[in-house]
């Protein structure tokens, strides 16, 4: 038996990292200043593309709410407060990367790619809003928590085997990581040193449940040694740390450096989804105040560009005019498609029609007719 010194020694020798917390890697802070040796790695261009589909994208997310009250779409799950982490990660990818979002990650879809038509067909309910255009590896938005990662694991598994240069990313959120499939995920790309990136955004709840409810470790990232790869713990609000925080992973993934585990520290605004009322699990409206003067990432790259002189009132303007344009013309299209039948769910679920299905089938249009 140990006797009771010796247990001090070891306890004292497992704690002793205790006050250890990976550190968060950022570039610009909240008054829009910045860290200048980093921000050398970016071109006026490039911060500037950042800042315009960030505020695209929360166009969208805004109109989308709105149209879901007008009822002229179904439940909306809302990104607001997510635009850096998920606009920044996309831009660092190459077209012919492989992206698995969730249902919350949209913004970082349509940066990718995903046509806007296409993104409100998916909420109007209709099938063809999983149609991904062919030049483009975007799989299909995942309900089932934490089920994707395994996904992005087989496919950057395939693209060891078959000698692509092509990069998996994975986005997911803090309740993910509560789940099997997250560890099963990272234990695989870690052993066979894949080219993944898990892309963790932890905006402090799983629907209602605060993150430190969910896990006892203070951070996502530290997770990674666990899984011999590397662990970044990045400001979620901030493109730019988050693009080249991505843009460092993907390249070493893609030279054959293996997987990356990055937690964006960031925050979603408003509801899980537009059936859930967060005020009954926090305090809504000091949040509103707190973030958006000191984390809401448009906010805070539209400061550095100000003070930099690389972008003006009028040019806001215009972007949010070219912008609302731009998206009541996909809505109406979208609109004018017609709208997907109910027995159209049956279809493409098996090579051929197995009789089960058939019969639920032609019960369903038997009590339509009726």
């Amino acid at each position: 038996m140990i006797a009771e010194n010796e247990l001090s020694q070891l306890t004292g020798f497992f704690r002793h990292r205790e006050n250890d917390v990976l550190p968060l890697f950022r570039v610009v802070q909240p008054d829009g200043k910045a860290e200048e040796s980093m921000l050398a790695h970016l071109t006026v261009e490039q911060i500037q593309k950042i800042y315009r589909q960030m505020v695209r994208v929360r166009q969208f997310d805004r109109k989308s709410i709105a149209l879901q009250r007008q009822g002229k779409m179904g439940t909306y799950a809302p990104f607001e407060g997510q635009e850096a982490a998920q606009v920044g990660s996309a831009l660092a990818l190459r077209r012919s990367d492989w992206v698995f979002p969730t249902y919350r990650d949209g913004a970082a879809s349509m940066t990718h790619g995903m046509p806007l038509k296409t993104m409100f067909r998916y909420w109007m309910g209709q099938l063809d809003g999983f149609d991904v255009p062919d030049d483009l590896n975007i799989l299909h938005p995942c309900v089932p928590i934490a089920t994707h990662l395994l996904h992005a694991v087989g496919v950057a598994w395939a693209a060891k085997l078959r000698g692509e240069d092509t990069v998996s990313i994975c986005y997911f959120g803090d309740g993910a990581t509560s789940e099997g499939d997250f560890h099963e995920a990272l234990n695989f790309a870690g052993v066979f040193h894949l080219p993944v990136v898990f892309f963790c955004q932890n905006n402090g709840f799983a629907i209602s449940v605060p993150f430190q409810r969910q896990s006892a470790s203070r951070t996502i990232a530290e997770r990674a040694s666990a899984y011999a790869m590397d662990g970044i713990r990045v400001d979620g609000n901030d493109g730019l740390a988050v693009y080249l925080a991505v843009q460092s992973a993907v390249q070493k993934a893609r030279d054959g450096g293996g997987p990356t585990l990055i937690e964006a520290v960031t925050q979603r605004f408003g509801a899980h989804t537009t059936a859930d009322d967060p005020t009954r699990y926090r305090d809504q409206a000091s949040m509103d105040e707190a973030w958006r003067d000191e984390r809401d990432g448009i906010v805070r790259l539209r400061r550095l560009m100000l003070q930099k002189g690389v972008w003006s009132d009028s040019e806001e303007q215009r972007l949010l005019e070219s912008t609302s344009e731009e998206l009541l013309a996909a809505f109406d299209e979208a609109a004018a498609v017609p709208m997907s039948q109910p027995a159209e769910m049956f279809h493409h679920v098996y090579g051929q029609e197995l009789w089960h299905l058939k019969e639920q089938r032609q019960g369903l249009q038997a009590g339509g007719e009726a």
